[in-house]
């Protein structure tokens, strides 16, 4: 009696803020199939997913879902409770993968299929759930980001308002953000402080000209987890700062640039200590003349010092020694 080959089964999971396309591609040795379900992203929505995935003989099925934003997280939490190996993947790497298969339609369940494939080829490493610390940090590092952006947007509306009662709207909610702000501020620095390891390492990056406290606490809220990056260079790709080179034969040549394919919020926060780090430190002067005198203009300079910073940051955490301009220099 010849006995079945073992049924495999990979998740495939194209994540949005409010809803999880999920592509199940079932291989019985024979021939693959995919199976295709959208559930909310929601707790409720987790719950139905590993319903309908036991039903399907796929309760422990190994997981893929693109780190997308900050809409991943809570399902990829779920998915680790219910007994799953889920692997946050970079979202250059899954598209990469998926124009390989040459896909010409893009939609979402599309999407989650090519997803379920680079499961199935790649067997991408599993994703470790941060600490409960952690996890408290990027909620308070995300509520200030969001209220910065609400900050900026009522100081635009203050400089249009004419109407006096308006005006005073604008500016009493002012004043609430800033409060807010301050506190927000405290919780970020005091859940730092309450934890050793995240206090090690806060001091660690601030030995690195240009980084302050606001680049600090993002840069530990989402990229200081133990595991999560086995590489500086995986860092940079997570941040979308992985330069991007236009070529085609001989006809198209455009300047590099930066993929801009990943996190916004560490990128942007990236920012200004490149900034600070070209234009007031002497190793980031020393960077900035370097580059200048090969060639290379001013925006391609302010991208690659966001890299070098990305760089650096990994390696003093990596070595548990703090900055050295002789080590670390241009």
């Amino acid at each position: 009696m010849n006995e079945s080959p073992p049924i495999s089964a990979y998740l495939g999971i194209d994540v949005a803020k409010a809803k999880l396309d999920c592509a199940l591609l079932v291989d019985d040795g024979k021939k693959r199939k995919f199976l295709s379900k959208t559930v909310p992203n929601t707790p409720e929505g987790y719950a139905a997913l590993s319903d309908w995935l036991g039903q399907k003989g796929a309760a422990a099925a190994p997981a893929c879902l693109e780190a997308t934003g900050v809409y991943w997280e809570d399902a990829a939490l779920a998915l680790a409770d219910a007994g799953h190996a889920v692997a946050v993947v970079n979202p250059a790497l899954a598209g990469a993968h998926a124009r390989s298969l040459g896909l010409r339609t893009k939609t979402d369940a599309v999407d989650a299929r090519a997803i379920a494939d680079f499961c199935r080829e790649k067997r991408p490493p599993a994703w470790v759930p941060p600490p409960a610390s952690h996890r408290a940090l990027r909620a308070l590092v995300l509520r200030h980001q969001a209220l910065v952006g609400m900050q900026t947007q009522e100081k635009n509306r203050l400089e249009g308002a004419r109407d006096a009662e308006a005006r005073a709207s604008v500016e009493i909610h002012l004043e609430w953000l800033a409060t807010e702000l301050e506190r927000v501020e405290r919780a970020i620095a005091k859940t730092i402080d309450d934890d050793p390891d995240l206090k090690a390492k806060r001091s660690l990056l601030d030995s690195i000209p240009g980084l302050g406290e606001r680049s600090i606490s993002t840069w530990l809220a989402y990229c200081a987890e133990p595991g999560r990056f086995a590489s500086a260079r995986q860092v940079a790709a997570f941040a979308g700062l992985n330069p991007r080179h236009r070529e085609s034969g001989s006809s198209v040549r455009g300047k590099p640039r930066i993929s801009k394919i990943g996190h916004a919020f560490l990128r942007r926060a990236l920012y200004m200590p490149a900034m600070v780090a070209l234009y007031k430190t002497e190793w980031g002067r020393r960077f900035r003349e370097r580059l200048a005198a090969n060639g290379k203009p001013p925006k391609l300079i302010i991208g690659a010092m966001m890299r070098k910073l990305v760089h650096v940051a990994f390696g003093v955490l990596k070595s548990g020694k703090k900055f050295d301009s002789a080590l670390h220099g241009a």
